[in-house]
């Protein structure tokens, strides 16, 4: 890409979308091309079209989405399915009506079959059953591949795809209902942190900042609202039994990633996809048990069984992406670090990190 190229990143407020922001702006990239959600609906196929004939950009980073955890994915099965194929549906056509030069897609390892021989290769794409909690967006991620490689196909355009592992970063959502797995955990250590430092000043603020809770709400009431979401000054409740395994990469990696593969890759080489992760992973007992460290909780770690683990183990393969000249840099430890640092920061905290 030139510095003065015309880029628009969609999705730019998001978790990866921000971090592409961030690196294009650090390179010194001069004309980047920006609209939030409230400027642009995104699923709106008229708003699309005028857009791109608007502003006509030469390269496209595709990195939004409507995202969530388990509880998401299954209150919002259908929200997920339909906004996610409206929104590659929208910008992949337009990139290629506005002939633009270039589309980097970001995608999910969701896309892969649930019980995968692992560590697990692009081409396993497709070769059994998706997971059941997350179904709806990854038949939606795996469309919007198809749509690359399709178009690829019959009107050559170099659009690709790469598929990131579980990502995590200082611009990932926090909610109780809504994050992923690390965030999670990282805000609920913190909060049963507070508790146990009998801080609850602190534990209000964080409760009031998010809009968790009403302003009049009193300690003994916060505590039974934490309580209920398996948060105690002695002991914490999470999903699943802990031995589920999942690999982790920072969002600035992921940005990485994608603007190396915008100046490098191209449709020929990519292929299907690009599998873009660490090649290391752990299980969520082990990063429970990391969280707490950093924030000095010293309580228990409890693991209810009763709800879902989703995928048993999901480990990419990144012997592709290596091959073509791109690896992780950022270790899991110190990522989790700085995302520690920044939720504080975010809240006015000052507990203080273990190393």
């Amino acid at each position: 890409m030139e510095s003065d190229a015309r880029i628009y990143v969609a999705g730019h407020t998001g978790l990866v979308g921000s971090a592409i922001l961030k690196s294009l702006q650090k390179q010194g990239f001069s004309h980047i091309i920006t609209k939030s959600s409230s400027e642009l609906d995104l699923r709106n196929q008229h708003e699309v079209t005028n857009f791109f004939h608007d502003t006509k950009p030469e390269y496209v980073f595709l990195a939004a989405a409507k995202v969530g955890g388990i509880h998401a994915n299954a209150h919002y099965p259908a929200d997920f399915i339909s906004d996610n194929l409206a929104i590659a549906l929208n910008i992949i056509n337009a990139s290629y009506t506005y002939k633009v030069t270039k589309l980097v897609n970001l995608g999910s390892s969701c896309i892969y079959p649930k019980y995968c021989t692992q560590p697990i290769k692009e081409e396993y794409l497709l070769t059994g059953a998706l997971e059941p909690t997350n179904e709806p967006y990854a038949l939606a991620k795996i469309a919007a591949i198809s749509l690359c490689t399709s178009f690829h196909k019959q009107y050559h355009c170099n659009f690709i795809s790469l598929m990131p592992t579980n990502l995590y970063g200082n611009q990932d959502s926090f909610g109780f209902h809504n994050s992923h797995v690390l965030p999670a955990l990282i805000r609920k250590f913190i909060l049963a942190k507070m508790l146990q430092d009998n801080d609850y000043a602190s534990v209000k603020k964080d409760l009031l900042l998010s809009n968790d809770i009403p302003h009049d709400m009193n300690y003994d009431e916060i505590d039974t609202f934490l309580t209920n979401l398996g948060i105690q000054k002695n002991s914490i409740s999470l999903w699943g039994s802990g031995n589920a395994y999942r690999e982790f990469l920072h969002a600035d990696d992921c940005a990485d990633a994608a603007v190396y593969s915008m100046n490098n890759i191209d449709a020929e080489q990519a292929g299907i996809c690009i599998n873009i992760g660490t090649g290391i992973d752990c299980t969520i007992k082990d990063l429970a048990e990391l969280i707490a460290h950093k924030v000095d909780y010293k309580g228990h770690i409890l693991f209810d069984k009763n709800k879902p683990d989703g995928t048993p183990k999901k480990l990419l393969c990144v012997d592709k992406a290596i091959s073509l000249g791109w690896r992780a840099t950022i270790p899991l430890e110190k990522g989790i670090e700085s995302v520690i640092m920044h939720y504080q920061n975010s809240i006015h905290l000052n507990l203080a990190l273990r190393y």
